[in-house]
């Protein structure tokens, strides 16, 4: 039954904590965020109602709200990392130079046309 079949074995699934932590930090962050989102238009309200210290809370609460939305999506960049969906950059080059790639005279008709 497991003749011609070209499947390798399937790795077995396993618990990993550094997930579940960064999937519990990621919900955190995305509370906070819809927290401080909701502080934010509560002090905006306030705010324009004359109160002048309002606007500071305001704007504290609307730099908190993106470093929780920044810090989740790093999170989530992270998990997708650990999960293989991603790879880490190599050598801490994001994309190739065109300059360290093999260069090569472009022929028109492309490889068939070179042989």
């Amino acid at each position: 039954m497991a003749q011609g079949k070209r499947a390798g074995a399937r790795p077995k699934r396993q618990f990993r904590p550094v997930l579940l932590g960064l999937a519990l930090g990621v919900t955190a962050c995305v509370v906070a965020w819809g927290y401080l989102v909701y502080a934010a238009i509560d002090f905006g309200t306030t705010a324009r109602g004359g109160d002048g210290t309002a606007w500071w809370f305001l704007a504290l609460a609307a730099v908190g709200a993106m470093l929780c939305l920044f810090l989740g999506l790093v999170l989530v960049a992270r998990i997708a990392q650990a999960l293989g969906i991603t790879r880490p950059p190599q050598d801490g080059v994001a994309s190739p130079s065109p300059s360290t790639s093999p260069t090569r005279p472009s022929q028109p008709g492309g490889r068939r046309a070179a042989r």
